[in-house]
């Protein structure tokens, strides 16, 4: 249990994935949370922001364009596979019985995610730790139009790597002593990327005591 335990803390440690598994572990991270559902616990946002310091302090043995490019396409392909598994899942996943992995909640959360802005929440959404991982395996339930899905898909991924991991980078060519505070880093990004989630959350509780 230990050894699980010790595996899992390590797993959730950007710094440790990017010391130890380098290029291929992020990629493979990154697609798995933008698009698989059990995905939606793994470090996303900081992950990316730290691929682009670590470049730019030499501490991976990875190009700055290496790196963005394939977070990039792993991104993308993410969310290909997500929106395949809700084309094909569909409703079963509102069926679904909840587990320690999956979660009926996350599915409903991008579901009013998804009608609140409708195929831009494929773009906003990946800046929203959950959302990132459902919003295209909802598009795929709701049979989202391929063309526009690929669109807002591209525009997102593009988007999102290139603000984190190359503010990362460029934060890290100006400011080298930027490493010393990355836990503060971490801890404040986490803090803003579930800020909505805390929002909606209160909102919905807050709505629901008003009905009672």
């Amino acid at each position: 249990m230990q050894e699980f335990l010790f595996s899992f803390q390590q797993l959730m440690d950007p710094e440790y994935l990017l010391s130890h598994g380098g290029f291929y572990i992020v990629c493979l991270i990154v697609f798995a949370e933008t698009g698989l559902f059990f995905g939606f616990f793994l470090p996303g946002d900081y992950l990316l922001f730290l691929a682009g310091l670590f470049c730019a302090l030499n501490k991976i043995d990875v190009s700055i364009t290496a790196m963005f490019l394939g977070i990039l396409g792993s991104g993308i392909a993410g969310n290909f596979a997500g929106y395949w598994f809700g084309y094909r899942a569909g409703p079963m996943l509102f069926k679904k019985e909840d587990s320690w992995i999956f979660k009926k909640k996350y599915i409903v959360m991008a579901e009013e995610f998804y009608q609140k802005y409708g195929g831009t929440a494929l773009v906003i959404g990946r800046f929203v730790p959950i959302i990132r991982t459902f919003a295209p395996i909802f598009a795929g339930v709701v049979k989202l139009d391929f063309k526009k899905f690929v669109l807002y898909n591209v525009s997102g991924a593009l988007i999102w790597v290139g603000v984190l991991t190359l503010s990362g980078y460029y934060l890290g060519e100006l400011f080298p002593d930027i490493i010393n505070y990355v836990e503060y880093i971490v801890v404040g990004m986490i803090v803003i990327a579930f800020l909505p989630i805390i929002i909606a959350l209160l909102k919905r509780w807050l709505k629901n005591r008003k009905q009672k």
